[in-house]
This record gives structure tokens, sequence and C-alpha cells, in this order.
């Protein structure tokens, strides 16, 4: 009789988070993200307009970036206050909110660990922010617990299969995550954001929704993201002539696969899940 001895499983990967943190903030901290950022604004209007935000309200926008989110509830009266952890990010937000007359306050913060009490805002917000948290069981802790009962929780969130979940997916073959980091894109969809929120989210709507980003071309496109878009900036830095190169023409073929401006100028769609949780 033959004795047949078990393989052991192979042991998952642990996420050192406090490493990979440090990682990420040197990422969104380089190139210029407003750049980019800036164009994404009516997305925050949009949320805000889904959210149904009220004046008075109390509002944190977590992940801030450069404030799309917190700009659109501000504007409509709310209290809001604007958090990130990379202070250049939110120094460009304070300055458009300065700009504009708007009272916000600003304050970098982890959105893994929120400086807030229990219960403190009425509604919490995040536009292509909170998704990218590398521990993201306790960032969606962090968003239950610091809104109150009957308070909402909205995001804008990349999905897998837009143009953005796709570009990480391709950097992601060219410059591999960290072993054991789930895709932020996981946020776009609703079975995962069903089991990050769980019980405490009475009511979950989920809509897919179209930006299309628009650029003079492919081209143009390309050298914005090489050289402003943080994920993008440190992939091609990461890489030697040959690597860059490869990256570049994985990037380029998407974009031209997915371009429907027809020659006058590139306009290509990115679907992305706007998500306002009702909160118990």
């Amino acid at each position: 009789m033959t004795s047949i001895t078990a393989t052991p499983a192979s042991p998952v990967a642990t996420p050192d988070y406090a490493a990979i943190k440090q990682r990420q903030q040197a990422t969104w901290a380089s190139g210029d993200f407003a750049i980019v950022g800036t164009t994404l604004q009516i997305v925050g209007e949009m949320l805000a307009e889904s959210t149904d935000i009220r004046a008075g309200e109390r509002v944190l926008d977590v992940a801030a970036g450069n404030g799309n989110a917190t700009l659109a509830a501000a504007r409509r009266f709310a209290q809001v206050t604007s958090t990130d952890y990379v202070p250049t990010l939110l120094e460009k937000g304070r300055q458009r909110a300065e700009a504009e007359g708007l009272n916000v306050h600003f304050e970098v913060a982890d959105a893994e660990a929120l400086p807030y009490g229990d219960a403190s805002f009425d509604v919490v917000l995040s536009t292509f922010g909170v998704m990218f948290a590398p521990d993201q069981a306790r960032a969606a802790r962090e968003m239950l617990r610091v809104v109150r009962p009957g308070g909402r929780i909205a995001m804008a969130n990349w999905t897998p299969d837009g143009l953005i979940g796709r570009l990480f997916k391709i950097v992601g073959a060219h410059v591999p995550p960290p072993a054991g980091l789930r895709s932020p894109a996981l946020w776009g969809t609703e079975s995962h954001l069903a089991a990050l929120f769980g019980p405490r989210a009475r009511e979950l709507r989920v809509e897919r929704k179209l930006f299309p980003f628009r650029y003079l071309s492919v081209a143009h496109f390309m050298q914005v993201f090489r050289d402003f878009y943080g994920p993008t900036h440190k992939a091609f830095a990461a890489l030697d002539a040959a690597g860059q190169a490869a990256l570049a023409a994985d990037m380029t073929a998407l974009l031209h696969e997915l371009d429907i401006g027809g020659g006058n100028g590139l306009v290509a769609p990115s679907e992305y899940a706007e998500v306002v949780i009702t909160v118990d």
C-alpha cells in the first residue's frame, strides 16, 4: 500500500500595510495629481446630488485628494472637513476652496485611522480615494464608525473593467504590487462593497457610470499620466528603458481600443461605480 503525504498549503502572504502605505504616500505625492484630478470635478458634483447633501450637514471627505467632492459639498453649504494623508494634495484643495470663498476645514488624516469620534458626521464621501487604502476592511470600518446612524456613505470607485481598472492591471503586470494586496478596483463591485460594509448597510445603491477622459490625443494622455499621475509616474520611474517602452505600448493600445473620439481628440470613457450607502 502506497502512502500519500499531503503537500502543505503555501502560506498566504500578509501584506506589510505600514510599508505599503508609506510607499503609497510617496506615489501620490509624486508628479502633480491635481493636473488629472481637476478634470474629474463633475464626478464630485454628481455624487453630491446623488447623496442629496443638504445645507448644514456635517460632511467628511476621506482621501479627498485635491478636493472634488469637498468643493461639491461646500457649494451646497454643508459643513465640510476635507482629509487626505498627502499634505500637498490637501493644499491644492485649500487653494481651490479659497479661490471660491468656500468655508472648508482641511486636515491631514489617514483613511484607516480617522481622528474623529463615533457618529461625528452626517455624510462621508470619497471620490477615487478611499478605494486605494491598503487595508480595505479597516478603511470601511472607519467610514462606518464616524458616520451617524441614518447617515450616508457615498463614493465614486473605478471598476475592474473600465479604463482605469484595466490601466492598473497593465501597470501591475509590469510593476507587480506588493504580495497579498487586494486590487483597489474591487471597490467598484457590488459584491465586494456588500462584504466590506456588511449588515450596517441598510441600503446599498450602486450605479455604473462613465467618465470620459478628454485629451488632445492618445499621446497627450500618455504625457499627462506619465508626468503627473502618481501611480503611472512611479511605474515608469521603476522601469528601465525597455520596460518603459513596453508599458507605454500596452497603455497606448488600451487607449486606442477605448477611444471613441473619431480622430477629433481623445475621448476615452472610463466606467466607475457611484455608490450611496444608507447606514443603520
